[in-house]
């Protein structure tokens, strides 16, 4: 299951992410977004989890979790309707 996570300061990193989640399972991948220009984050990133359950366990978990001194925003991917 695909994760959004949002709200994120600036400094966080992949990481810092990566442990929190496998803290609820297994983690697939773990992408912070950077802006191209500046190479610096845009306080969002994407979470992989293979397993539904343990990806929904974490959403709650997380969700609201105070990072850095910010409430970050945990939610899951929801999938894009395909263009016709």
């Amino acid at each position: 299951m695909k994760i959004l996570v949002r709200s994120l300061e600036r400094t966080v990193t992949e990481a810092e992410l990566l442990e929190l989640f496998k803290a609820y399972g297994t983690v697939k991948s773990c992408t912070v977004v950077l802006d191209a220009a500046t190479g610096k984050s845009k306080g969002f990133a994407f979470v992989d989890m293979p397993n539904g359950r343990e990806a929904v366990k974490a959403i709650k978990g997380l969700n609201t979790l105070r990072l850095h001194g910010h409430g970050i925003r945990v939610k899951a991917v929801e999938d894009k309707p395909e263009a016709k």
